[in-house]
């Protein structure tokens, strides 16, 4: 039992391994980038769109840029097209 109790009370007296503390700088700099960061993210969810345009009836047409299309293939029907045009 003497042997534990020894072992028992060597480890407690060693006490809590302090963390190293870091600059109100270190953190100020974390913290801006963090907020950027997500600020980013934010503005890149919101939806853009074109300039209004007025049509001749009246009605006003804003229409919303899907960056994404841009990237995307040929629409089937444009593919049949150009192949009933090369027969």
């Amino acid at each position: 039992m003497a042997p534990i109790a020894v072992s028992l009370s060597l480890c407690l007296a060693g006490g809590p391994a302090l963390a190293q503390e870091r600059s109100p700088e270190e953190l100020a700099r974390e913290g801006l980038a963090k907020l950027l960061s997500a600020l980013d993210l934010f503005i890149g969810s919101i939806p853009q769109y074109e300039t209004p345009e007025i049509l001749p009836n009246g009605d006003i047409i804003i229409r919303r840029i899907h960056p994404e299309d841009d990237k995307s293939p040929e629409s089937p029907r444009k593919q049949e097209e150009d192949r009933k045009d090369s027969i």
